[in-house]
């Protein structure tokens, strides 16, 4: 389906092209949001074509368009208008230490365009997506729409958002868990620099309400490697104190904590059955988004089943 694209600051056309077809949501998101009132009875007569999608196992073989497999010798299913109605809303931490980028870009900046990135993706599925900014609140909110021009919207909510010095994660998402009105499909984009117990709060939040929910978090190049050598004076993003020291005496210490904190953060994740991805701003972002799909596409299979 051809998508006409609208003029923005956060949508790389370069990148939508390098993503192509990438379908965002899996299988498992499908039964699990648009079953029931939101699926009619009389699937193919009173729903309206919308378009296909790759077959996964599990899917109705009835659904399969024998003719597209007949030249492509390929599996894909049909699905109808009213099978694509799903929300999305994507969250962007807006808070200081976002703002940091040892390159052009930083992880909030880096954020920005990969919101934009994925508002599209649901919006090219014919699907709605909402776009939420915080951090010591709920600085900008926006209900999902389902018309392309919400992408203008958000571009715009995105180039006016400035960062705040502190972030509290667990109270925003509590915030906007009351303001999503049914079961949807959720996006946080952070880097998680909050309590890991705090943060962890907020995310069972958003699963007890039954929202399905994936985490991605930005980090810089130089936050992960940890490069400095020499004396370097390190400004904290949110109110620490300044510290000068040789970076080579910290360099093990930071290593450690902090490869133990992006471990904790995973695999807590993975066990309240939150998709986690890491995404070093050096990568394209087409790279992540295709590392994001990918994982939605894994859930599909019945270990994914057994855990929903």
């Amino acid at each position: 389906m051809s998508v006409h694209l609208p003029e923005t600051q956060y949508l790389d056309p370069e990148v939508l092209q390098k993503i192509g077809d990438l379908e965002l949501i899996a299988r498992e998101v499908v039964q699990g949001l648009r079953a029931g009132s939101h699926r009619s009875n009389l699937r193919g007569f009173s729903t309206e074509f919308a378009h296909h999608r790759q077959y996964s196992p599990g899917d109705p073989i009835r659904s399969i368009d024998w003719r597209v497999y007949g030249r492509t010798e390929k599996y894909f299913t049909k699905l109808y208008e009213a099978e694509t109605n799903f929300d999305c809303h994507i969250l962007v931490d807006s808070s200081a230490s976002m703002t940091y980028g040892s390159g052009k870009v930083s992880k909030l900046e880096y954020a920005k365009f990969l919101a934009a990135s994925i508002a599209y993706l649901v919006l090219k599925q014919r699907d709605s997506v909402g776009l939420s900014v915080f951090d010591t609140e709920v600085r900008a909110y926006m209900p999902p729409r389902s018309s392309m021009n919400v992408i203008l919207e958000i571009d715009r909510m995105l180039r006016v958002t400035k960062p705040i010095p502190k972030t509290t994660i667990a109270k925003q998402l509590g915030d906007i868990a009351l303001m999503i009105k049914r079961r949807s499909f959720i996006v946080l984009i952070s880097d998680m620099f909050s309590d890991l117990d705090d943060v962890m709060a907020g995310l069972d939040h958003l699963k007890f309400a039954g929202h399905n929910v994936i985490v991605v978090q930005p980090l810089d190049s130089y936050e992960l490697e940890f490069p400095f050598k020499g004396t370097w004076r390190f400004d904290g993003l949110e109110g620490e104190e300044p510290l000068t020291t040789q970076a080579e005496r910290m360099r093990e210490s930071y290593m450690t904590q902090l490869n133990q904190f992006l471990g904790d953060l995973s695999s807590r994740c993975m066990g309240s059955g939150i998709d986690y991805t890491l995404a070093n701003t050096k990568i394209p972002l087409n790279t992540v988004l295709s590392e994001i799909v990918l994982k939605r596409q894994n859930l599909s299979g019945p270990s994914a089943q057994a855990r929903s």
